[in-house]
């Protein structure tokens, strides 16, 4: 058996001898795999106004008087299935969030790999510009892009790009964390003895950093990638929620809670409950799987 295989072995036993895991795993599929079904298992398109019907709105969850089954947790203002709302919101918070994350770990793993390798000044000036970067709260630093986005945009044209500059945002905030730990990793792999015998052998340092180091450090970013994309969603739903996030005609699970904030004292509660405990549910089997993962992928507990 190979060391490859043996290690997915020891993975996949410890996934199966962790509840926590399981159930994390699976409420995380749940949502992605809805929002990702959402045209099939959505009752309607709540972003096609044609679909939408004033008549229905506000209407209570299935099992409560003056209810209609064909809403089976209730209608918000616009006459939007809430059940059909929070699978494409879903959708939307997912997009930004993986968008975010991936878009954060390109560019930090980038940073951090020649920062790393290099090392002297560019090491200096890389991890300089991250702690400076770390100092400013991403939530700020999104607000400030979305406010630049708006002052430079037209508000039709933003309003088409807004998922765009949420991913750009979000992304933008986050990148030092990935390239602290990949320069942190890098500094240590370029002073194995694989990497010498690499140099040795007269191997470009490009092909040394992408084919050598960077498969070895890919799973410090996996982890940070996994416990990111729950920031990623929360940043997008606080973004929403304060209104320079996604525009209400698009709502994601943010722009969800916003709306129905507006009603929560009226009687209407359901409107904000479910979108909020769908993100909550999110966020917490999100990290908890990450957290899982870091424990798994952690060498000292094994």
């Amino acid at each position: 058996m190979s060391n490859q295989t043996a290690h997915r072995n020891y993975l996949w036993s410890r996934f199966r001898a962790s509840p926590i895991a399981m159930t994390s795993a699976a409420l995380t599929v749940l949502i992605v795999g809805g929002a990702i079904l959402a045209p099939l298992l959505a009752s309607q398109n709540p972003f096609d106004p044609a679909a939408l019907n004033l008549a229905n709105s506000l209407l209570p969850p299935s099992w409560l008087p003056g209810s209609d089954p064909h809403f089976l947790l209730g209608s918000d203002d616009q006459g939007r299935d809430m059940l059909s709302a929070l699978l494409y919101g879903s959708r939307i918070s997912l997009l930004v969030g993986f968008g975010a994350v991936i878009f954060a770990a390109v560019i930090g793993v980038t940073i951090g790999l020649v920062a790393g390798y290099a090392g002297g000044w560019v090491d200096a000036l890389a991890m300089r510009l991250a702690d400076v970067q770390l100092t400013i709260p991403a939530i700020l630093i999104a607000l400030m892009v979305d406010g630049l986005a708006r002052a430079t945009l037209p508000q039709e044209t933003h309003d088409a790009v807004a998922i765009y500059v949420l991913i750009f945002s979000i992304g933008i905030a986050d990148w030092p964390q990935y390239a602290r730990v990949v320069r942190a990793a890098t500094a240590v792999q370029k002073t194995l003895a694989y990497v010498s015998a690499a140099r040795v052998m007269g191997v470009s340092s490009p092909r040394i950093v992408l084919t050598h180091i960077l498969p070895n450090v890919l799973t410090s970013v996996m982890v940070l990638a996994t416990l990111g994309l729950a920031l990623a969603v929360i940043s997008e739903a606080t973004l929403s929620f304060l209104g320079v996030g996604m525009p209400p005609t698009a709502p994601s699970l943010g722009t969800l809670i916003r709306i129905g904030n507006n009603f929560l004292f009226s009687g209407e509660w359901w409107i904000t409950l479910f979108p909020s405990l769908t993100l909550v549910l999110l966020a917490l089997a999100v990290n908890m799987l990450g957290d899982w993962l870091r424990d798994a992928l952690n060498p000292k507990l094994k």
